[in-house]
């Protein structure tokens, strides 16, 4: 993966097709890999057109391993974002969020109105303004030294994924502390991009897709049926209802 420095943290992308330009934000300890490429999303993209570009976020993947929370809000993430679009020449995107990532896309969807064309906030629904609860046991959960360590059922789950990916777990950590901050149901209400909120039926990570959607003018919500958090990131629906909304905010003529 090439890399480039946002501010001064190294961060990995990929750019790939050709098209107008989409830009996927993993969730939290995944990357590029397993939250994109394996579920089939950036050959998906490229095959309807589009001009895929999707990065590491700084403490995942490729990217560079902080150990400092401050230097993981939600906030300044975005900028990591932004950056890319600026080092790749890009003046606005498309941008596609899951869980972690969703939020990073609202952050820059506030800040940088005029870069995000569309925003899609794929596994977190409601609780992008409720904020979410029990942050410090997986924090701790990721500091155990085993997972024999981890008793609370969730933070073992988190404690495992991150395993799986092969993850920094201290740098996760600290992430965990900081990127989780809520934005208020004001905050939410001034996003002017079209918005897509996309949420499993049974996620209780991202909570209710609709109830976001109704905070947000113009937003519609995806109920991606009979999927969990972790199971619907790859699911046909979800592409679908992806490839449907893009194809309606370029309108008839390809925008």
């Amino acid at each position: 993966m090439p890399t480039f420095l946002s501010d001064d943290v190294e961060i990995a992308y990929i750019d790939e097709g050709e098209g107008h330009p989409i830009l996927l934000i993993h969730g939290f300890a995944s990357n590029v890999s397993t939250n994109w490429v394996v579920p089939g999303w950036v050959g998906y993209l490229k095959g309807k057109g589009y001009r895929v570009i999707a990065l590491d976020n700084r403490g995942h993947g490729k990217s560079a391993k902080l150990y400092d929370v401050e230097r993981y809000r939600a906030p300044v993430m975005a900028e990591d974002a932004r950056r890319l679009l600026d080092h790749l020449a890009i003046s606005a995107a498309h941008v596609v969020g899951y869980s972690m990532g969703a939020r990073i896309s609202a952050f820059l969807s506030l800040a940088h109105p005029d870069r995000v064309r569309s925003a899609v906030f794929g596994g977190l629904g409601y609780n992008m303004v409720r904020g979410m609860a029990g942050t410090g046991p997986i924090a701790a959960a990721l500091e155990a030294p085993s997972m024999d360590a981890v008793t609370n059922p969730t933070a073992r789950t988190f404690r495992a994924f991150a395993e799986q990916t092969g993850s920094d777990l201290k740098a996760l950590a600290a992430c965990i502390r900081a990127s989780r901050d809520p934005l208020t149901r004001e905050d939410v209400a001034r996003i002017a991009a079209p918005v897509l909120v996309a949420v499993g039926e049974t996620d209780v990570v991202g909570g209710s897709a609709v109830e976001l959607a109704a905070l947000i003018p113009g937003a519609r919500a995806l109920v991606i049926p009979g999927r969990d958090h972790m199971k619907a990131v790859g699911d046909r629906v979800f592409k679908e209802g992806v490839a449907a909304f893009l194809a309606e905010v370029e309108g008839p003529n390809g925008g």
